[in-house]
């Protein structure tokens, strides 16, 4: 998601290459700032991945439970349509809701 945004890789980075002028920067400083901004890039590159993984497992997630509810919501009417709305009680609705959230929960 976010890596399209990202224009370097920590391996850019460490291989980048500055001019020496006379009066410029010490290399050595630049070198360490560098070691530095590289650790952090990784770091963060690491937890985007991460992130993604977790953005990913919530969205299948998502629609699975969609679908769960399409289903419900489908049994429910044809039990209306036929006159056995007393089939599918209060209980058994408070039932599935908690097996849907061990379900959500036990993944995260």
């Amino acid at each position: 998601m976010l890596e399209e945004k990202i224009e370097l890789t920590p391996q850019e980075i460490f291989e980048k290459e500055f001019k020496i002028d006379a009066k410029g920067y010490r290399a050595q400083d630049v070198d360490n700032f560098l070691d530095v901004v590289i650790k952090d890039y990784t770091i963060f590159s690491t937890i985007i991945k991460s992130r993604d993984k977790v953005i990913q497992n919530l969205e299948k997630e998502i629609s699975l439970l969609k679908e769960e509810i399409r289903n419900l919501k489908n049994e429910s009417e044809m039990s209306g349509a036929s006159g056995n709305s007393g089939n599918v009680s209060n209980v058994d609705l408070l039932r599935r809701i908690s097996q849907l959230e061990k379900i959500v929960y036990s993944n995260m």
